[in-house]
């Protein structure tokens, strides 16, 4: 037995350092998407391709500067249209444009790049003298007309809003403003017209108002012969028809505006503008109440 004993093999004791030391963390092993998880576009970009990302941004930044992507505008189509406009133009300045089309009095060409020239620099009087030339050596150009007329449609509402001011200021230096003493009252008798700064000032208003008013008249009859060379271009045009009527209509020159109206609703009767156009013509066309002098004395002796 004892002998057994010494054969026995005996057991390592345990380092007390190697039981004091902790054990190593196990790596994490890698996980391993599904394989319809990889199929998916982003995560494809995400893992296998981020450069990618870099050509899409690229490619906005491209579409932003050349075709106005997000910026509201139409980018290069801009740039173009307005290379092309000046291109039409001879890309030449105002100047140039106005020797040239004095040096070409019959030119159409000239005159009509002055004309465009003369609109983008917003000088829309002087416009308008090169388009009435233009309108003469090409009488049947419609487009042309019509830009004529809308033109001075357009200077007809600049005068009426610069007589509307004009009249409010003139109320401001009248005797009879409510800002000022009453003309009836002893004082304001005492100092009626005695004021040099608001009688001036009242010449001045009174002046400007005339001349807006007188402008304004010039620009409505000028719109209404443009808009009868139109209708007399194209009889069969309802819209120059219905035009040519609120024209009239506005310088109360009623014959011409019935006669528009009506022509208008023959062309037009399910027009849109139709009502509009029946309306106005019942309007012209309305006869006034008249008493007769036989009912009105009865009237009042009753």
């Amino acid at each position: 037995m004892a002998r057994g004993t010494q054969h026995r093999k005996r057991r390592p004791r345990p380092n007390a350092g190697a039981l004091a030391a902790p054990a190593p963390a196990p790596k994490r092993a890698k996980t391993k998407h599904p394989s319809w998880e990889d199929q998916l576009f982003f995560s494809r970009l995400r893992v296998h391709a981020k450069w990618m990302f870099v050509l899409l941004a690229l490619a906005f930044g491209v579409g932003f500067v050349l075709f106005g992507v997000g910026s509201g505008s139409s980018g290069i189509s801009d740039a173009l249209q307005n290379f092309f406009s000046r291109s039409s133009a001879g890309g030449s300045s105002l100047s140039s444009l106005q020797k040239k089309a004095r040096d070409h009095p019959k030119s159409t060409t000239a005159w009509r790049n002055l004309v465009t020239k003369l609109e983008q620099d917003q000088k829309t009087d002087r416009a308008i003298v090169a388009l009435q030339h233009y309108t003469r050596i090409a009488p049947k150009d419609e487009g042309a007309l019509e830009e004529l007329a809308g033109l001075y449609v357009r200077r007809a509402s600049d005068y009426y809003s610069l007589y509307s001011q004009l009249a409010a200021q003139s109320q401001l230096v009248s005797p009879d403003s409510t800002f000022r003493v009453p003309s009836s009252s002893p004082l304001g008798k005492a100092f009626a017209n005695k004021d040099p700064i608001l009688v001036q000032q009242a010449k001045i208003v009174s002046t400007k108002q005339t001349a807006a008013l007188q402008r304004l008249g010039l620009m409505n009859a000028q719109s209404e012969s443009t808009y009868k060379r139109l209708v007399k271009l194209a009889p069969q045009n309802a819209t120059y028809q219905f035009q040519l009527g609120q024209v009239a209509s506005n310088i109360n020159d009623k014959n011409t505006a019935v006669a528009a109206f009506r022509d208008f609703l023959k062309l037009a009767p399910n027009d849109a503008l139709a009502p509009r156009a029946r309306q106005a013509l019942a309007s012209l066309t309305a006869k006034a109440v008249t008493v007769p002098p036989t009912a009105a004395k009865k009237s009042g002796g009753g």
